[in-house]
């Protein structure tokens, strides 16, 4: 299945969830898009529940759901949490890293910024928004792209940084300092909702 590129407002309000995490898309209307959507009131069933968090998941992290699939083996493997596991595994995609370390104000523009090569690891590019950063990786720009305006424009509206990652505004780098705590990460996630989903699936 394909990654999601439709309106992000529409699906923000369709889940009853801010994607962008800003709370934006639901600001005007916090109930479903359409004619019907301030009349929807349908009970879910355990299994839609538990899918409704996983697309929550999906579409705030911008992945396609092989990219969920593979996350979630992921987490299966590592030790601790499986839940805190899976959330860990995407918080450490480098088009998420670039995200909230302020170089782009979106993850659909990080994985761009991505994409096109203007983003290094420890001085070396990296085009794979999947990349899984360590913590104590540095994350940068390329020498040429480091007086881009949307970049410069998105460093200066960003208010509040996570405090997993630090940022170098002489070098224009960031940190990965340390893995995220859950209580650092979205609340209005419940992972282990998710990982009921991929078990029974």
């Amino acid at each position: 299945m394909a990654r999601y590129t439709g309106p992000v407002y529409k699906k923000s309000r369709h889940l009853g969830f801010s994607v962008l995490e800003n709370g934006k898309e639901l600001a005007k209307r916090a109930y479903g898009p359409g004619e019907h959507g301030q009349d929807r009131r349908r009970k879910l069933s355990n299994y839609g529940v538990q899918l409704q968090e996983k697309q929550k998941l999906k579409f705030m992290y911008g992945l396609s759901e092989k990219q969920m699939h593979k996350a979630f083996e992921m987490a299966l493997k590592a030790k601790g949490v499986n839940g805190e596991n899976l959330l860990r595994i995407l918080e450490s995609r480098l088009d998420n890293l670039v995200y909230r370390i302020g170089f782009a104000t979106t993850r659909k523009g990080a994985r761009q910024l991505v994409n096109h090569g203007h983003i290094t690891v420890n001085g070396k590019k990296v085009d794979i928004p999947s990349y899984q950063v360590k913590p104590g990786d540095v994350i940068g720009l390329k020498d040429s792209d480091k007086e881009m305006a949307v970049v410069k424009a998105s460093l200066e509206a960003l208010h509040n940084r996570v405090e997993f990652v630090t940022f170098d505004e002489k070098k224009m780098e960031g940190t990965y300092v340390r893995l995220p705590e859950r209580s650092e990460l979205n609340a209005d996630i419940d992972e282990a909702l998710v990982i009921e989903y991929y078990n029974r699936n």
